[in-house]
Parts: structure tokens; sequence; C-alpha cells
């Protein structure tokens, strides 16, 4: 069992530093970093990277704050003001994910690269920005879960509960390694994008079932909806021999 704590903002003379938008931007930063790193080491041009990658978190931080309709389309639908107000929080990962997708789509469809080396090198270090920025959820404890008796549970003020934000963190940091541990066995092209979709796909799914105050339709969260669809497209790239039609027009 873990101790209740909450770290939420650093003081520093009258400057207030949020923590969780600076751990955040740590993460993608890292990312970035790693991706371009990656990009170099396979002998591809790792500016490319630092390119897309401002118009990969420009669109993900718009998706992330649209989807935040579907998680309480009560407070978004009736005043549709409230999504341009995003000092008040509010962002969605899988809306994130969804803008980024677009935003990649887009930037590689306008440029004659190789669409899947490149969008290879972001899923490689994809996870690990994900470890880091899942950092901050946990230090603000913004995704309660269900009381639990279980080892990494959190001694919420109200029970001990699932930390979701500590669970997606450490899941992070697990597909982080195993993707070096396959990187060093030179992986085929396509490998870290569609392990990706399915690893993580897989593993939300199931810790959704732990949230507690999160929307459900049809008892189910939109993220776990998400969630099935990319663990549906990862399992059918690995079960046709590394062959998805759909996703293939990248490359044209």
């Amino acid at each position: 069992m873990l101790p209740w704590f909450q770290f939420t903002t650093i003081h520093i003379g009258f400057i207030t530093i949020q923590v969780w938008g600076h751990i955040v931007a740590l993460g993608i930063l890292c990312a970035t970093w790693v991706a371009a790193k990656k990009a170099k080491r396979d002998g591809l041009d790792s500016s490319i990277v630092w390119d897309f990658a401002f118009w990969v978190i420009l669109s993900a931080m718009v998706g992330a704050r649209l989807f935040m309709v579907v998680y309480e389309p009560s407070i978004y639908l009736a005043h549709p003001i409230e999504l341009l107000k995003v000092w008040q929080g509010g962002f969605s990962e899988m809306g994130g994910f969804l803008g980024a997708v677009v935003a990649l789509y887009v930037f590689f469809r306008s440029k004659k690269l190789d669409a899947w080396r490149y969008a290879d090198c972001a899923a490689y270090a994809l996870p690990l920005g994900f470890g880091i920025g899942r950092i901050g959820c946990f230090l603000i404890h913004d995704h309660p879960g269900t009381l639990t008796s279980f080892v990494l549970g959190v001694n919420y003020p109200n029970g001990i509960r699932h930390d979701n934000g500590l669970y997606l963190s450490i899941e992070g940091f697990f597909i982080f390694f195993l993707f070096v541990l396959l990187d060093r066995k030179h992986a085929k092209p396509k490998t870290f994008v569609f392990a990706f979709l399915l690893l993580h796909g897989v593993i939300r799914f199931f810790l959704d079932f732990s949230r507690a105050v999160d929307v459900r339709y049809f008892y189910l969260t939109p993220a776990q909806y998400v969630s099935l669809v990319m663990a549906g497209v990862g399992i059918l790239f690995f079960l046709n021999k590394q062959k998805v039609p759909f996703f293939d027009r990248l490359e044209r």
C-alpha cells in the first residue's frame, strides 16, 4: 500500500509551476529526443522527427481536448466555450493519440518520405513519453480507481484505491523496455507501430475497469472502445504477415 500525498504545484517566489504540465512536457521532450536518436541510428533524417513532432504535439493537444466531450458531454455540449479553458485541465490520452495519428497521416501524405520507418521511430519512443508523463498523473492523483487491497493501491482519504496514473506509467516504462530489446534484435519495419497498438490497447482496456469516475457507454469507457480498435489493428497486422492494406496507403 502506498501512502497518500498530492504534489500539484511548486511555488518559487511569485511563480507557480504546475507539476503535471511540466512532467508531461518532459515526457514529450524525452520521447522526441529518443525518436530522433533512433531515426539517426536507422539512417534517417533526425530533423524530420523534430519537424513532425511539432504538428503531432499540436494535433494531439487538440484531439485530447475535443475528446473530453465524450467523457463529459453534459458540460461541454451545454457550454462549448469550456473546451477553450485548457488551464482548468481535462485532456484525454486516447483523444490525443487519435489527434497525433491524424497529424502523422497528413504530414507523411504531404511529403515523399519513408512514412513507416519514421512512424516506427515515433512508436518506439512513445511508451517512454507515456511512462514519464503519467508520473505527473500519479503525483496529482487525477485518476482514482476502485477500492482495492492490491500492494500498489494508494491510501486515498476515502480508502485504498487503484491509481491508474501509476499503473499507466509502469506500463509505459515496461513497453519501452521491451521495445529496446526488440530494437537490439533488429525488429522488422512497422513492428513498433503495431506492437504498441496491440500492447497498449490490451493493457489500457483492462486497466480501465478499475477506474472509478469515468463515464461509461454500455459498460465500457470511451478509452476502452478506442483500445479495442487499437488492439484489433495490432492483432490483424501480426496475423496477416505484417500487412494491413488500409495503413499501407501511407506509403503511396
